[in-house]
């Protein structure tokens, strides 16, 4: 740490720049000093800072520090400082001392000034009583200029993290039993000497915790590292979970992180956390194996999460925008620059392409991923989005069945998905697809082309990838824009006098774009004023994250919690903001609630039905949409069991139940290339089909979890739906990218794709605000409510879609000019008099009438 005049203040050197006056030190494996054998109350620990202070300035102290081997309840720990002059009394300063209890650590807080400058001065930790062992974890000595630095950002708020004091401070959730272990079989730790685990757990939630009430603070982010791993051959899944119970009595669960273990090796598990309201408790625990199945803990780390510096703005001048980076694209020097992945065979011949070019022929392939290949190492840059188009076709005769041919591109070990597209017959099809390489490759960088079932034969054509130009794009979509969303409006003035208005200046400024725009929001979010400021400032449109969810409002059977989705609505209704139901069934499996997973087809059936009563009773009327069942292309559990006529009834019953609801279908990876079961072909032959069964879909919902999104591909997707006649929304947008920068052209995107397509009809964020959206690097707001460079793209977006005009009254009292529908003031300066009016969406030529 720059600016802390401690050298090695964490120990992470061992004891390098300490020195143990007369006694002994050491540095356990978890990162702190253990200071032994004193004899005397001074001895302790200290460090030379001779040149580090200066005159006159204040510095701040900040350590943490514990004993050890007390036979008291508390020992003081005292910072001292030692001058040192040639030929004069040696001097001490007291700076500061705390009162510290065995397995606690504390807070050792104090300030010092030097008025004059010794020969020597010893920084240095004393005070407990002789054979008592003093701990410290780490300390920080800053100027005045620098005291505001976080110490939570240095200190752990768990006490006992590796379990050296056995299990002080930590306790069992629920029926389960912990234990303490040096070893189980093979099972080491990974640090320190013990890890902890949680056994003869009887359900999911079972595991270990710790109570840090005392040690959190709210709307700061926090950092969370667990090791951990369990004894279960097949492996499991290990949650991070915070019980936050809130000083009106209700209880929270905030996610922090879930990670795969097995029995193999310690896996890091790794998320954040923030607290909204004021909590009156706050527990940490892990949780998630199922019941029986252990969980290994070998330490815990929360600590205050550091601030990420903002991203550095990119310099793209150097990218070749369209232009293609694919050697010998057309083939016209047969194989070279090609070569085949694995043992394959590579030929070319003469094709009837869409292209008009030759074709690369894949044979002889015995695994999915053989097929053509090229290295564009120095051709890719970081953080420039690049465009995949190519066409592929299977050798006539080769399958009956449909086969997903896709281009990935491999980056150290690792592979990204380019575009992939479903070949179900022997015609050519074309991948359209885009990726993005953020991380400094350390090897080589591949492009190939694979996917068809082993044996399978297929040709490839018109291979490009190109850097796209989303400048260019943006300025296009710009007049699109105008042309789609704006309105002639005419001013028809008008005075009781019947008095002319010619010549009167006139300012109109539009306060309010009507368009739906919106965030998904949860409970919590609601008890933090900066995220409420934020939200109402530029939201005009809501959906729920869980709280109407199954899982949500029905844990258990018969057990309802309705109160979390009854408080957020009444947020709603209370400003005014319009809101998304999502959503009353979702077809995956994994996120049905386990006891429905668990019904007969007759209970099931019955469960369903009462899911729609219960749910749409209960909100007749407050919910503007509903998704129905969510992401019917991606999953069927309801279908597997109750027939394919179930989604056609949820939709019909949900339509009898609540009649003013518009209901929707919604799924992911529709607009983006990269997901053959969610073609915008498949999602219309589905509404069609549903149409078929008599059910009333009255919009399409596109999810927009989108990673480098490329503008012409997501037109094309919308082009492709528009021709339903639906209405169609983005329903859960969030883009991914760790620059700020690239993350705000992704979201820029996005949002101008939707705005300047006549289909689309509003727009959802799937949140905003850091640690609080469910993937990462996609907030616009950080944890401590600094809007970052995505959402100032995103305010300047919405400060765009505003229409301002100013001119002059024409001689039939009339004012003419294009606007955005939603709400407008018009002042007519010489008469000072202002008035408010609004532009319909529904008509795209309006006559209004101003009373002066």
């Amino acid at each position: 740490m720059m600016d802390n005049i401690i050298e090695n203040h964490d120990f992470c050197n061992g004891l390098h720049s300490w020195y143990a006056n007369c006694c002994d030190a050491s540095v356990k494996d978890f990162g702190y000093a253990l200071i032994s054998n004193r004899k005397q109350c001074w001895q302790g620990l200290e460090q030379d800072i001779t040149n580090k202070v200066s005159l006159g300035l204040t510095y701040k102290l900040s350590a943490s520090v514990s004993v050890s081997q007390t036979q008291t309840h508390h020992e003081d720990v005292i910072a001292t400082l030692k001058l040192e002059y040639r030929g004069s009394q040696t001097k001490y300063i007291f700076i500061t001392k705390a009162s510290v209890s065995e397995g606690r650590w504390e807070n050792l807080e104090g300030t010092f000034v030097l008025s004059d400058k010794p020969d020597r001065l010893v920084f240095y930790l004393e005070g407990p009583r002789p054979g008592v062992n003093l701990l410290v974890q780490h300390v920080l000595i800053h100027s005045s200029s620098h005291v505001e630095v976080e110490e939570d950002s240095i200190t752990n708020i768990i006490f006992n993290p590796n379990f050296d004091q056995a299990f002080s401070y930590w306790s069992a959730r629920g029926p389960c039993q912990i234990r303490l272990h040096h070893s189980i079989g093979t099972i080491l730790p990974n640090s320190g000497n013990f890890f902890a685990s949680a056994t003869q757990r009887s359900q999911t939630w079972n595991g270990i915790q710790q109570d840090i009430t005392a040690r959190v603070h709210r709307k700061l982010p926090y950092h969370v590292t667990a090791t951990v791993r369990t004894t279960h051959t097949a492996g499991a899944h290990i949650r991070a979970t915070l019980w936050v119970r809130t000083t009106d009595s209700r209880e929270q669960y905030i996610g922090i992180a879930d990670t795969h273990v097995t029995d193999k090796e310690w896996v890091q598990l790794q998320g954040k956390f923030v607290l909204n309201g004021y909590p009156s408790m706050v527990v940490i625990y892990l949780e998630g194996p199922p019941p029986g199945v252990d969980i290994l803990l070998n330490c815990l780390v929360v600590k205050h999460a550091h601030k990420i510096p903002p991203s550095p703005r990119l310099l793209t001048q150097s990218a070749d925008f369209g232009i293609n980076i694919i050697a010998n694209s057309d083939l016209r020097h047969g194989t070279k620059g090609w070569f085949p992945l694995g043992d394959c065979v590579l030929s070319v011949a003469a094709s009837a392409s869409p292209t008009n070019t030759l074709s690369i022929h894949a044979t002889n392939r015995t695994h999915t991923w053989m097929g053509p290949a090229q290295l564009i190492t120095d051709k890719v840059k970081r953080f420039v989005t690049y465009q995949v188009s190519a066409w592929v076709k299977l050798v006539p005769g080769a399958t009956a069945s449909p086969q997903n041919v896709n281009v990935a591109v491999g980056v150290d070990n690792q592979w990204l998905n380019g575009g992939q597209v479903e070949v179900n017959d022997d015609s050519w099809h074309e991948i359209c697809g885009s990726f993005r390489i953020e991380k400094q490759p350390m090897g080589k960088v591949m492009v190939y082309v694979q996917g068809p079932a082993p044996g399978i034969s297929f040709m490839v054509a018109g291979f490009q990838i190109f850097a796209v130009d989303r400048q260019a794009r943006f300025r296009q979509l710009k007049h699109q824009t105008d042309k789609i969303r704006k309105h002639d409006i005419t001013l028809k003035f008008s005075t009781s006098d019947s008095r002319s208005m010619h010549g009167a200046m006139v300012k109109i400024k539009q306060m309010h774009n009507s368009f739906p725009i919106g965030s998904c929001i949860s409970r919590t979010n609601i008890d933090n004023e900066d995220f409420v400021a934020f939200f109402l400032e530029h939201f005009n449109w809501a959906v729920f994250g869980n709280e109407l969810k199954w899982s949500w409002t029905e844990p258990q059977r018969d057990r309802f919690n309705y109160r979390d989705a009854d408080e957020l609505l009444k947020f709603c209704e209370d400003n005014n903001i319009s809101v998304r139901g999502h959503c009353i069934f979702w077809e995956v499996e994994d996120t049905v609630p386990d006891w429905v997973k668990r019904l007969s087809r007759n209970d099931l059936a019955v469960a369903v039905h009462n899911r729609l009563n219960g749910l749409l009773n209960r909100y007749r009327g407050k919910f503007k949409h509903y998704d129905v069942n969510n992401e019917m292309l991606h999953g069927s559990f309801y279908q597997d069991r109750l027939g394919k006529d179930i989604r056609g009834n949820m939709f019909k019953e949900a339509k009898q139940l609540d009649p003013s609801a518009v209901l929707f279908v919604n799924d992911y990876h529709v607009e983006d290339g990269c997901d053959t079961r969610s073609s915008p072909e498949k999602y219309i032959e589905q509404i069609l089909d549903l149409q078929e069964q008599g059910a009333f879909v009255g919009g399409i919902g596109i999810q927009g979890h989108i990673d480098s999104p490329v503008g012409s591909i997501v037109c094309r997707g919308l082009d492709k739906l528009g021709i339903m006649g639906l209405p169609v929304w983005l329903t859960e947008v969030d883009v991914c990218s760790s620059n700020e920068h690239v993350r705000a052209d992704d979201l820029e995107v996005m949002m101008r794709e939707a705005y300047a397509h006549p289909c689309v009809e509003g727009i959802m964020l799937w949140g905003f605000w850091e640690s609080f959206m469910s993937r990462e690097d996609c907030h616009l707001v950080d944890a401590d409510g600094e809007v970052n460079e995505a959402g100032k793209r995103f305010i300047e977006l919405k400060k765009e879609w505003l229409s301002h005009s100013s001119g002059y009254i024409d001689e039939r009292s009339e004012f003419s000019f294009r606007g955005f529908e939603g709400t407008y003031q018009v002042e007519i300066v010489n008469m000072g008099t202002t008035k408010t009016f609004v532009v319909d969406k529904n008509q795209r030529n309006q006559d209004l009438v101003i009373q002066v």
